[in-house]
């Protein structure tokens, strides 16, 4: 299990976190707003996690801990599902990652505060955060979030059958990565 515990979303520098559409400035606002389906396009794309997905995972699957099985909807199972669908085939145990899931947020890690020079960064062999053991450690911490969540899903799965394929669904393939 991994210790998280105790972060905040306030302590995140989602503005120095790169989604697949730019900055992670908004994520705050839509997850409070609940919109899985946009957070589901931005913390995954065509089979690639972003620097932001651990974090996102983290805080909704925290508000998933705390909500009545019968009042998740579709989207936010959708949106976990994006996220199995991009780590699946790969050999998570395989990789190396940063010792801890904050060290992720060391400033080696981060973008610069400054959106300017995105474009110029992006062009760059490795942009901040994009080199392999950070890169792959998106992924590994993602999956671990989601495989300590198992339970949750299984208590979604057995309380709300508007969700429970959905819920069978992510909980095989979260069997199939690890």
């Amino acid at each position: 299990m991994l210790d998280v515990s105790e972060i905040k979303r306030s302590e995140i520098p989602w503005q120095r976190l790169t989604t697949a559409y730019g900055r992670g400035s908004d994520l705050p606002l839509l997850m409070d707003q609940g919109d899985s389906a946009e957070i589901a396009n931005l913390i995954e794309h065509q089979s690639t996690l972003w620097q932001v997905t651990p974090w996102v995972l983290l805080f909704m699957l925290r508000d998933l801990k705390t909500k009545s099985p019968e009042d998740v909807m579709p989207e936010e199972i959708k949106c976990y599902l994006s996220v199995t669908d991009a780590l699946s085939g790969r050999d998570v145990s395989a990789w190396e990652p940063v010792p801890q899931m904050t060290a992720l947020l060391d400033d080696a890690f981060l973008w610069p505060e400054d959106e300017e020079e995105d474009e110029v960064l992006w062009e760059e062999e490795e942009p901040p955060g994009y080199a392999e053991q950070p890169f792959t450690s998106y992924y590994y911490y993602s999956y671990q979030l989601l495989r300590d969540a198992v339970p949750v899903f299984e208590n979604i799965q057995a309380h709300n059958k508007d969700v429970a394929d959905l819920a069978s669904e992510l909980l095989e393939q979260i069997k199939e990565i690890g």
